[in-house]
Formats: structure tokens, C-alpha cells, sequence
């Protein structure tokens, strides 16, 4: 648990200060023989003022120790033991109970090594370290030594010849390059971080009416209210509060931007896994289980307890330590909202702010009650008693878990290329939720968790009835040729073209011809002599499907897009789709490490990456047959804008 929090620590460190603070430790490499084979490794590190650095013999039950250890894929010597450490302070930590360790001001750490490989001339530590003040910042580096006293070789990596070819096939010579660093109108990512900021917010008024947030209100603002000796005092811990209460929720996405810095794709990656997808399914059917009450979710009660004792230390840190508290115990009732969210977040077009937006619109939709109860506590006498209307919130919320919950097996599907949840099958499915959900509003059908009612209100009649409308709405989307359409469905349900019914082309979108090789597509361009419309696409991509069904339907642009452009389409989550063996190779990143590209999916992403440094879907790419880009590239946007940006592309090109 004390690891827990200290990552948590971490995590509000970087809250404030990420993309702002600089390293606050430099560190000075040397070498010291001491035979043959064995040499000491000596780290000469300098701290700023106010920082400091744990040592190796931190308790382990406290922050987290210095480790030093050989770099990763190093080999041919050996650590001998821990490192020899300069002069250490200890002194009393009230947050953990013990002494700790650490260094201030300077430094020296001295490595031995020795060496199994006499021939080695230079080799690889790596320091892992927690560095604090008023918050913690991790520390991990690499450091190469040179044993012989030259200078330090870089590794570059190496790839055979046929990777190299291809490797240089994939980097394109693109004419006009400059038009790629022009900004792409992006209207959709404009206001797409509030939308999902206010989606978050939306969930968090939800988890403030299940059975596990709701009574805690009253009991914890009366509690600041009695304990405070002025009523500001009381407002002022009952705000910090709710702010710790926020804080938290936003701290729990912030090792998703760091992957990401790491590898643009990782996003990517993960929202297309087909595995990963199927645990998503799995995971939120089972968090509809509990909603609907056969079982409880409850995180390890070691875990409140610890956190509820260290809340008793009073001041700041006791504030912080009773948020902590609350998000452990209500995890039962919030721990499925948040799992939709988080797996809804990390979508092929997103980023990781998408994932902060709505976990701080969460945050702050949980923690505002706390706040405002706290600034009227007279209004606490008309919040409504915990009953049945909260039991039916929470079935309800079951339905909303499971009809999510297939959103992802329908991704896996996509992407595995199994043909088995198909569009009609899909929206088949949701119905029946739809309907299931319908009958409990009326009474027909009951859970261990719902309400235990004679008498079915007028309230829960309306409710049934606007359910069953939505059933009503979903119904023709198993039909051939829907009555209506049903653009709400747009990058939920599986795309149009992904269907039980026989279509000219169910492999495109829109049944328009596409190619789904690149060089296929710009050879049929040369022979035919039109622009190349280069749309980096996935199966699981939301905003894709938007842009397929919202804007490319447009007359006008689906003629466009038909006549005047030959389409490629490639699908950077196709990572079930093996390229063949003679195709497959290794790519070297600029970092130098070696990325293995075994499927399409994972050709087609590095194609987009390398060539035109994006990782986004939708992704669109105007290219005449010669590679020159014609137009600024563009992503989600409205049909007027995505019609002229297309008629000018053809203009450029005739030109």
C-alpha cells in the first residue's frame, strides 16, 4: 500500500510540474581501475537546492529506494554488490513512521564491477531513484563507461539488407514537404477534449448517486464542519478536499502521456490489441454483474484501513490521505465507470489528454458535492434519503456496462478479422439490452440489486418508455436497407460495410473502391492519372467511422471521393494480418532500438509515423503519383470544410 501512495505522490508531482521542471540532479561519470577485471564505476552527483535523493538503504517500506543495475541487454560482467555511498542524511518521516535515508547537495556513488568478458571496453549502468521535495520526481538513466579510456561508442543497431531495403522503401521522397508541418484544421480535437472532459463530468454525477459515494457526503462535510474551530477553517479543508479528491483522478492517467512520449504509438497499440479488447469485454461485463448485484467489487480492506490511519496525521497530508480513503472505498460503485472510461479513452485517435480530460471531468464532478455542501451545509437537509430510486441508478448503470462491454468484443472482432459480430448482429445485440432494461423499468424482470418495489412509479413508466424508444431507433439497423439513418451509432456500432448482407464492395467503406496496399494504390494512380487520397484508417478508429458515415455519405463528397481520387486505405491496428515472409523486416528507430514489423498493421503505422510524423487516425494525405503532397493534411472535420479541402487537392493537382 505505501507503494501505492508513493506512486501516487509521484503522480501529483508531475501534475504540476511535468512538462516544466527540469531534472533536478546532474550526475558526472568516471572509471577507476582496479585489475584486469575488475573496475570501480564512480557517479558524482550534484542535487539542487531543496531536492532530495533517496538512498540504496532506504527502507523499503518507504520511498523507493536507489537501484543500480546493468542496462538493459548488457551483459559480460557482473555487479559486485551495492554501491559504495558518500556521506547519507536520516531523519524522521511522520508519513511513514520511520528513518529514512537520502543524500542533500552532493553525491558519489562507487560501483564495482567485474568483468566475465575480458575483450568488453565499455559498459552500461543504469541509476532508478526517487528524487523529492514537496513532491517526488522518478529518476531513470542510462550511463556508459569506457574501460580503456577512449570515447564512448554509441551502439548503433543492425539490420540485414533486405530490412534495409525495405526500411528505405517505407521512407518516402515526398515533394512539398513543407505543406506537412502546416497545422491540419482539426475541428473534431477542438472541442473534442471538452466533450470528453464534460463525459467524465457526467460520469462523476453518476458515481455521486450510487450507494457508495452519496451518504459519505453529509458524514464528511459535518465531519470538517465539527472539527474545524472556525467555520472558514471548515470550508477551507472541505475545498482542499474536494481538490485531493480531483487530483487523484487526473494523477491516475499521467503514466499514459509518458508512454506515449516513449513510443507515439503505444496508444495506438493498446487500443487495438485484439486481446486487449477482449479483457476490456470481459472486464465490464463483469462490472455489470456487480451493478446489477450478484457480487461486490471491493478493493483489499488493508488497503482503507492503512490509508484511513494515515489520514489521522492531521493537516494537509491527513486531508489528502481521507481522499485517498474515499476513492479505495467507493472504488465498488466507481471502479466500473472509471474501467468504461479508461477503456473508452484509449482510442486509435486519441491521446493521452483525452484520458486526462475525462478523468479530471470525473474528478470534478465527484468532488464539487464536497465543496458545495461544505459552502451551504444547510442544503444537506434537502438531499433526497439513499432508497430504491439509487438501487434502480445502479442497475441501470449495469445495462449501460454491458451494452459498452460489446463495443470492445466488436473491435476485437474487427480487428482479428473473425466475421462474426457483424453490424446487424451488433445493433441485434444492443437491442435485446435495450429491451432487457426496458421490462426491469417496468417491473417485469428484477436483480439482486434493484429496488424491491409493489408499486412501479410514473417516473420509472416514463423512463421504460424512452428506453423502449431507443429500441424503437435501433430496430431498423438489422434491416438491409435501415428507414432512417442512424448516425448516432457512428463509430459504436461496427461500420456499414461490415455487414451479414451481400454488398458491391464490403471491404471499403461505403462500398467505394479502395486499395489497401500502398504501393498497389500509387501504381493504379500513375496508370489511370489521378491524386491519391492516402486515408490511415483502423478498424477500431471512432472517428474514422464519423467521417465514413457522417461526412464521406455527403453527396458531393462521395462523388468526389469516387471519381476524382484513387483511395487507399490503410489500417494501422491490421496487427492480426501477417505480412508475408518475404516482406516482414526489422526497422531501426532514430533512438537506435529495433522494431520488429510483422504485420500490416504495424507497416502501415510506421509508414505514417515516419513519413509524415503523426500517429492520429483519421489521418488523410493528398499525393499526386509523382509523392507530392497537394494539400495540407487534414483529420476529423465538418463536410463543407472536407469538400473544399478535396476540390482543391484535384485543382492543385490539374495545375
Amino acid at each position: 500500500m505505501k507503494r501505492v501512495i508513493t506512486l501516487l505522490l509521484l503522480f501529483f508531482g508531475f501534475t504540476f510540474t511535468a512538462f516544466a521542471q527540469d531534472e533536478p540532479v546532474e550526475v558526472e561519470t568516471s572509471v577507476k581501475k582496479i585489475s584486469d577485471t575488475e573496475y570501480d564505476l564512480i557517479f558524482n552527483i550534484y542535487i539542487e537546492e531543496d531536492w532530495h535523493l533517496y538512498s540504496q538503504y532506504n527502507p523499503k517500506d518507504a520511498s523507493l529506494p536507489m537501484s543500480i543495475k546493468p542496462s538493459q541487454g548488457e551483459t559480460g560482467f557482473t555487479v559486485v554488490g551495492k554501491a559504495a555511498e558518500s556521506e547519507t542524511k536520516t531523519e524522521y518521516s511522520e508519513i511513514w513512521g520511520m528513518d529514512e535515508t537520502f543524500f542533500v547537495e552532493e553525491a558519489t556513488l562507487t560501483q564495482r564491477i567485474k568483468l566475465d568478458d575480458p575483450t568488453i571496453t565499455q559498459v552500461s549502468l543504469n541509476i532508478e531513484a526517487q528524487v523529492c521535495k514537496e513532491f517526488c520526481l522518478p529518476y531513470d538513466n542510462d550511463f556508459t563507461f569506457s574501460l580503456n579510456g577512449g570515447e564512448v561508442v554509441k551502439t548503433v543497431a543492425t539490420v540485414d539488407v533486405k530490412s534495409q531495403e525495405i526500411t528505405n522503401s517505407l521512407k518516402l521522397d515526398l515533394k512539398n514537404p513543407e505543406l506537412l508541418e502546416s497545422k491540419t484544421e482539426n475541428k473534431e480535437n477542438k472541442g473534442n477534449l471538452l466533450n470528453i472532459f464534460v463525459l467524465g463530468f457526467l460520469g462523476g454525477l453518476i458515481a455521486f448517486l450510487t450507494p457508495c459515494v452519496f451518504p459519505l457526503i453529509p458524514l464528511t462535510v459535518s465531519f470538517f464542519n465539527k472539527q474545524s474551530e472556525k467555520r472558514s477553517k471548515g470550508i477551507t479543508n472541505s475545498l482542499l478536499y474536494g481538490f485531493f479528491i480531483a487530483a487523484i483522478y487526473v494523477a491516475l492517467s499521467l503514466p499514459f502521456h509518458f508512454a506515449d512520449s516513449i513510443d507515439p504509438e503505444i496508444l495506438n497499440t493498446i487500443s487495438t490489441n485484439m486481446w486487449l479488447n477482449i479483457f476490456f469485454f470481459i472486464v465490464l461485463v463483469f462490472f455489470a454483474g456487480s451493478f446489477f448485484g450478484f457480487y461486490t467489487i471491493t478493493l483489499p480492506s488493508s488497503w482503507s484501513n492503512k490509508a484511513d490511519n494515515a489520514s489521522g496525521i492531521g493537516g494537509i497530508f491527513g486531508i489528502f490521505f481521507m481522499a485517498i480513503t474515499l476513492a479505495i472505498v467507493s472504488f465498488s460503485c466507481t471502479g466500473p465507470i472509471l474501467g468504461s472510461l479508461l477503456a473508452g479513452s484509449l482510442t486509435a485517435d486519441g491521446d493521452p489528454m483525452q484520458l486526462t480530460a475525462g478523468m479530471g471531468g470525473f474528478g470534478v464532478a465527484l468532488a464539487l458535492p464536497f465543496a458545495f455542501f461544505a459552502l451551504f451545509p444547510n442544503l444537506l437537509k434537502s438531499l433526497p434519503k439513499s432508497g430504491f430510486w439509487m438501487k434502480a441508478v445502479t442497475v441501470l448503470l449495469g445495462f449501460i456496462e454491458l451494452a459498452l462491454a460489446f463495443k470492445f468484443l466488436s473491435n476485437a472482432d474487427l480487428v482479428g478479422n473473425w466475421d462474426i459480430l457483424k453490424r446487424e448482429i451488433f445493433i441485434g445485440i444492443w437491442i435485446f439490452i435495450t429491451i432487457l432494461a426496458a421490462l426491469f423499468l417496468f417491473g417485469v424482470i428484477k436483480f439482486p440489486g434493484g429496488p424491491k418495489v409493489k408499486r412501479i412509479s410514473g417516473l420509472r413508466i416514463i423512463l421504460g418508455l424512452a428506453v423502449l424508444g431507443f429500441a424503437v431507433y435501433l430496430g431498423p439497423g438489422v434491416t438491409k436497407k435501415p428507414m432512417w439513418s442512424q448516425s448516432i451509432l457512428s463509430g459504436f456500432a461496427p461500420p456499414q460495410f461490415y455487414s451479414i448482407y451481400d454488398q458491391d464492395n464490403n471491404k471499403c467503406p461505403l462500398a467505394l473502391n479502395c486499395f489497401k496496399d500502398f504501393d498497389e494504390g500509387m501504381a493504379y494512380a500513375k496508370e489511370v492519372g489521378k491524386p491519391v487520397l492516402v486515408d490511415f484508417t483502423g478498424w477500431a478508429c471512432v472517428n474514422c467511422r464519423k467521417m465514413e458515415e457522417n461526412v464521406w455519405s455527403d453527396t458531393r463528397i462521395y462523388n468526389t471521393l469516387k471519381n476524382d481520387y484513387v483511395l487507399i486505405s490503410l489500417y494501422v491496428d491490421d496487427n492480426e494480418n501477417p505480412l508475408p515472409a518475404d516482406q516482414q523486416f526489422d526497422f531501426v528507430k532514430p533512438s537506435g532500438k529495433i522494431k520488429k514489423i510483422r504485420t500490416y498493421g504495424e507497416k502501415w503505422a510506421t509508414l505514417q509515423t515516419v513519413n509524415f510524423k503523426n500517429a492520429s487516425q483519421p489521418y488523410y494525405v493528398q499525393l499526386s503519383p509523382e509523392l507530392e503532397v497537394l494539400n495540407t493534411p487534414q483529420q476529423y472535420t465538418d463536410k463543407l470544410t472536407y469538400y473544399n479541402w478535396l476540390k482543391e487537392g484535384v485543382k492543385r493537382y490539374k495545375e
